[in-house]
């Protein structure tokens, strides 16, 4: 093991799995290497992993490169960016940072009970901006489905990009009726996406609330995806199913979501710390913290 160690916590965001590396300081980040080395470690298994650096921006308190567990570079994580919240917010003392992604700054708050809003962006809905591979000029259903023609299992996906593509299946029943973990994969990689997809399964149960599970992008079945939360409840709203403001309930627990006037998705939940250890980014080699 490298002695250049960085320090870690390992954490979730109402079940997604999330590793944050302190990596403020540093000229390197967290190789692919590493990523996929400590994903497939039993007790370090990460859904996405949230490399924190020092901020070249004066506006951003840190600057975060996110991997997926297959050492795929991922644009936005919700949940994670609630996860580095809590922890800079426990170190410094502040209720209020800006966190900097690829998909731009995220203003995060820190409540008096403990849960965490990350102002998330506003949604895409363009073709060309999620992106698809083939022009539509309503993306609140476009052409997908799984299964026999003439009676698919699955059908006309919403999709957006919420930082990250995505497309979110309608159905009536229950959605652990359906095997997403047999199909999901293949409606990542469908040809239609041509940086891949995340996939939701999404039931509306009333004008505030929205069921679903989630096949994260490089990652796979997901107890959360903060991200697709976010596209399930513009894109429920964007179909006229529910209002601006919902309760989005995944297999790990709930996340509110606000679809502001001015265009910004607000989503607010809960982020825990299991434990905390030493990490070599070159390798992903770790240790518990002493």
């Amino acid at each position: 093991m490298s002695a250049s160690l960085v320090p870690f916590l390992k954490m979730n965001g109402i079940g997604n799995q999330i590793i944050v590396a302190d990596m403020r300081g540093r000229a390197d980040t967290v190789t692919p290497d590493a990523a996929r080395a400590l994903a497939q470690d039993g007790k370090t298994h990460f859904d996405q992993l949230m490399a924190v650096h020092d901020s070249s921006d004066p506006a951003a308190d840190a600057r975060m490169i996110i991997y997926n567990a297959d050492g795929s570079k991922a644009e936005a994580c919700g949940n994670g960016t609630r996860c580095v919240g809590r922890w800079l917010a426990r170190e410094t003392g502040k209720d209020h940072m800006i966190l900097r992604s690829v998909a731009g700054n995220l203003d995060t708050t820190i409540h008096r009970d403990g849960r965490i809003s990350v102002v998330m962006g506003i949604p895409r809905f363009d073709w060309d901006q999620i992106p698809l591979s083939e022009e539509f000029a309503d993306t609140r259903g476009v052409e997908l489905q799984v299964g026999p023609i003439d009676d698919p299992i699955l059908h006309t996906p919403s999709v957006a990009n919420i930082g990250n593509p995505h497309a979110v299946f309608w159905v009536d029943k229950p959605v652990e009726t359906y095997d997403l973990a047999r199909f999901g994969s293949l409606l990542e990689h469908h040809p239609l996406f041509p940086e891949a997809a995340n996939i939701s399964i999404a039931q509306v149960t009333n004008a505030n609330s929205i069921i679903m599970r989630t096949w994260e992008r490089g990652v796979g079945l997901t107890l959360a995806c903060g991200s697709a939360a976010c596209a399930a409840a513009v894109c429920a709203a964007r179909k006229g199913l529910t209002g601006r403001k919902v309760t989005v309930r995944l297999p790990g627990g709930e996340l509110d979501i606000t679809w502001r006037e001015d265009g910004f998705i607000v989503m607010t939940g809960a982020a825990e710390e299991e434990f905390r250890g030493q990490l070599d980014p070159v390798t992903g080699a770790w240790m518990l913290h002493s």
